[in-house]
């Protein structure tokens, strides 16, 4: 370009700044934004990496044609970007809102945009002559087919489609649009900008590998994105291995370059890191894809891989790239180049560390505090570009004007630092990695368990010498083999691995040792010690020592110590995965003590005062239903969280929740609407969802999702009501009475419209330590110490539900349980409209009902007007269940 180019340019330099804040602000706040991680990724991608491809392709193709810089040129340019960048907004207001036309009119114009750009600059390739490099331009042109046709699958794809028809075209979408779009844009770009980074000659041969490389890369993109689509797997396998060929044509100059003149600065590692990523992505997507069962297997490999492909390649290569070109399109001459390459060079060796050593450990089967921690390392790495730009805008305007302006011209980065200096800030990088690693180990409580105390496993015997070393499997809520002999005065060596496809698992003993939790493949080696009595063992993970997850070791042989011997309260317990009940199964350990009593005083229950009023910065759980919806399409992102909440005045637990609510949040629609939830697991344990709305298979929908992890699953309504949905991931009991549970309502065809509607939803409290969880013992005992509606006991004693004399009130009732049913009632109130599970019972009529009965997991409504003024208390009549916090007023005025 010319220098009419440079210096500051609103459309050019600001629209990138502001993606990138918008991807980062997300990412901070996921947990209460609508779908963060599709709106990251694409706030990212197609934001910031988009508007930087238009930029600067423009850029190098003016550079490598010679083509000079018409007058027109840059308002033409203008009203292009600003095409583009509105697009990028309508497609996000359209995917988050649910309308679809939005959706389709964003896309159609950020298509119509590359589709511009890309015309524009085969008009200036038939004008120019002919150039060394100009097949360059070559892969900017490819790119600019391949991005309208991923635009196409995204609209489809925001339509909501049904699977495996929604993964396939998932795959094909990224494939287009990342490999197609984005990485022949970059690979076309390094064969001159990285030796231009590097400050060194472009390698031999390097423009003829590209014209090699370019046709291949096509070919690959497209067999891979039609076998995609076509529901062929092999053939999607194909086409990423081929894209691998691609790769590896243009690897050969630019590896032979790095060596010629190795990188020194954030730029040149920032990029090379990324194209690392890009290769061992695509490698891993092509074996996932050829050795993946199903479609479903493939999509979940897929979302595994999305977030490296997202962070490690497209932020790196973009923030490795505005690091280098910045300087020179802000300009003033030598000295501000280099002030402001010298601002963006700051700690570039310790942020290229942290963030790919940070992706390399989330990348493993670390527990979920660890990724969590880790990953908030990372961000901070990628993040710190915009604070250090804003520094080398400064730094670059104070050197037009300070000293420096006779120095001799240089444009590239600034000289290398001392290898000491780059070795030490690389070390601070993997210790505050590290450090990150401890950090997420400290906060998880299952990393503290080893402060248990305990009777020692030697009982005083002497030791033998030998050694008996075992390998036991952790797997479907069983401990294989469940028992282990060991002759006494041996040393014991547990090798515990995780075999299960989705749950987290531990071992601890009665002498305090334990594994710590190990995601699923995770192994670990307990070193026991001299063995001289016997030994319990089992799964600390909530709920799963009462499923029979326990393990015995008994020590054999005359030296043996007295023995604890098997429990003889055995008690039978269903094997329980997802709806489906399994053959009983016998456990040898009774679980916790089920009365309060029986802690010494420690059990939460110990504070409850049902007459006791909460603080009065007490919110109620809003009961209103949420406003009918206007689109047919109904997408949520559902975070399960573990969190301490008050659940009574003064009392807290440790509640699992969706969207960090217990219950969680209520879904409104009709009938024929779909619902696209994503489900992210922030938790520690494997959590899953069923929803009671929808009718499918539950194999995959309603699989276990590990900690870190995330699924979609889409339901149509089909049938009216108000349908329960909860955690399904054994023991179903635990996880539902920790909070995992809520309410989809879907309206029957002709619902009447009313002045109010409520939604109500019963549950029960197991109080375990004050902040602690759920007391399996009581659980299984079904003694709840509360039974409470929308989470928090009498919470509407306190926060009454409103209405006005007259006024049609519609209160829609659903029993999470997990054990106890309800007879819903309203004090000095009659109901003339009932509906249960589906039916009307009674219609609006001469004849009237006291009550609705609902079992567990049965949902209904009620309708009523109030006659006067006053205070209505509304119960569960089971009297004693409204004794102990099932109750409420209505407040009619």
């Amino acid at each position: 370009m010319t220098r009419a180019t440079r210096g500051f340019w609103p459309l050019r330099d600001l629209p990138v700044v502001f993606w990138l804040l918008a991807a980062v602000t997300t990412a901070v706040l996921h947990p209460f934004v609508p779908a963060p991680r599709w709106l990251t990724i694409h706030l990212l991608l197609l934001g910031a990496v988009t508007h930087a491809v238009l930029v600067w392709s423009r850029y190098f193709a003016d550079a490598l044609l010679h083509c000079p810089e018409l007058p027109s040129d840059r308002r033409l340019q203008s009203r292009r970007l600003l095409f583009l960048n509105a697009g990028v907004l309508v497609v996000v207001a359209g995917v988050l809102t649910g309308w679809w036309p939005v959706t389709v009119a964003g896309a159609s114009a950020v298509a119509s945009a590359v589709v511009w750009h890309g015309v524009d600059l085969v008009r200036r390739m038939r004008r120019s002559l002919p150039a060394r490099f100009g097949a360059t331009v070559r892969f900017y042109v490819a790119a600019c087919c391949c991005l309208p046709v991923g635009a196409l699958l995204g609209t489809l794809l925001a339509r909501g489609l049904d699977d495996p028809l929604h993964a396939r075209l998932i795959l094909a979408h990224a494939v287009v649009n990342v490999l197609g779009w984005m990485g022949l844009t970059v690979v076309g770009t390094l064969v001159t900008l990285w030796p231009t980074m590097l400050r060194t000659r472009v390698a031999d041969g390097a423009e003829r590998s590209a014209r090699r490389a370019l046709p291949v890369l096509v070919v690959a993109v497209s067999v891979a994105a039609v076998g995609a689509a076509a529901g062929t797997r092999p053939v999607a396998a194909a086409g990423l291995a081929g894209y691998l060929v691609g790769l590896a044509l243009v690897a050969g100059s630019f590896l032979a370059t790095a060596r010629l003149k190795p990188p020194s600065s954030f730029p040149t590692w920032s990029v090379l890191a990324a194209m690392g990523w890009l290769a061992g992505c695509v490698l891993a997507l092509a074996v996932s894809m050829g050795m993946a069962a199903s479609w479903a297997e493939a999509a979940d490999r897929f979302t595994w891989v999305t977030p490296y492909l997202a962070a490690g390649f497209g932020a790196q290569v973009l923030l490795g790239a505005l690091s280098y070109l910045v300087p020179m399109a802000l300009g003033g001459g030598p000295s501000p180049v280099r002030a402001a390459n010298a601002a963006l060079d700051r700690g570039g060796a310790l942020r290229v560390v942290t963030v790919n050593a940070g992706l390399l450990v989330c990348a493993l089967p670390v527990p979920a505090t660890v990724r969590v921690v880790v990953s908030v390392l990372v961000l901070g790495g990628l993040a710190s570009f915009l604070p250090l730009l804003v520094v080398a805008i400064r730094a670059s305007r104070r050197a037009r004007v300070g000293p420096g302006v006779g120095a001799t011209p240089r444009t590239g980065p600034p000289p290398g630092r001392p290898q000491g200096q780059v070795s030490g800030l690389a070390v601070t990088g993997l210790a505050t990695v590290a450090l990150a690693v401890a950090v997420g180990v400290a906060l998880d409580p299952a990393a503290l368990a080893g402060g248990r105390v305990g009777v020692a496993a030697s009982a005083g015997i002497e030791a033998t010498g030998r050694t008996t070393t075992v390998r036991v499997e952790a797997a479907d809520m069983r401990f294989v083999p469940a028992r282990i002999a060991v002759p006494a005065g041996d040393r014991l060596v547990i090798e515990l691995r995780n075999a299960d496809d989705t749950d987290v698992h531990d071992l601890v003993l009665d002498t305090g040792d334990d594994t710590g939790r190990l995601s699923p493949g995770e192994s670990a080696v307990l070193d026991v010690g001299v063995v001289g009595r016997d030994l319990d063992g089992w799964c600390s993970v909530l709920g799963h020592r009462q499923m029979g997850m326990v393990l015995r070791v008994e020590a054999t042989g005359a030296a043996a110590q007295s023995r604890t011997g098997a429990r003889s309260a055995e008690e039978p317990v269903g094997d329980h995965a997802g709806h489906a009940h399994g053959p009983q199964q016998r456990r040898t350990d009774p679980g916790p003590p089920t009365r309060p009593d029986e802690h010494g005083g420690s059990s939460a229950a110990i504070g409850l005062d049902f007459m006791a009023a909460p603080g009065t910065s007490f919110t109620a759980h809003d009961a209103a239903l949420p406003a009918l919806e206007d689109r047919r399409v109904h997408r949520r992102t559902l975070t399960v969280t573990e969190l301490e909440r008050e659940v009574a005045p003064g009392v807290s637990a440790r509640l699992w929740t969706y969207a960090g609510t217990a219950p969680g949040p209520v879904l409104h629609g009709e009938v024929g609407d779909t619902f696209v939830i994503t489900l992210v697991n922030d938790g520690t344990v494997g959590h899953s969802i069923d929803f009671h709305a929808g009718a499918l298979a539950p194999e995959r929908p309603m699989r276990t999702v590990p900690p870190g992890e995330s699924l979609v699953y889409r339901f149509t309504a089909t049938m009216a009501g108000i349908w329960m949905y909860h955690c399904s991931t054994m023991p179903m009991s635990g996880h539902i009475a920790s909070g995992l549970f809520g309410a989809v309502v879907i309206e029957p065809p002709g619902l009447p419209d009313v002045d109010r509607s409520y939604v109500l939803t019963q549950s029960e409290l197991y109080l375990g330590e004050p902040g602690g969880p759920v007391d399996m013992g009581k659980l299984r005992s079904e003694t709840p110490d509360a039974v409470v509606f929308n989470g928090y006991a009498n919470q509407y004693d306190h926060r009454p539900l409103r209405a006005r004399v007259g006024e049609r009130v519609r209160i829609w009732l659903l029993d999470a349980g997990p054990n106890r049913g309800t007879s819903f009632h309203v004090v000095g109130a009659q109901f003339d409209t009932t509906y249960a599970e589906g039916a009307y019972l009674l219609r609006h009529g001469p004849g009237g009902a006291q009550s609705l009965s609902l079992a567990p997991a049965q949902g209904g409504f009620v309708e009523l007007a109030f006659p006067e003024a006053g205070r209505y208390p509304f119960v569960s009549h089971v009297m004693l269940d409204a004794e102990r916090g099932a109750h409420g007023i209505f407040d009619v005025r």
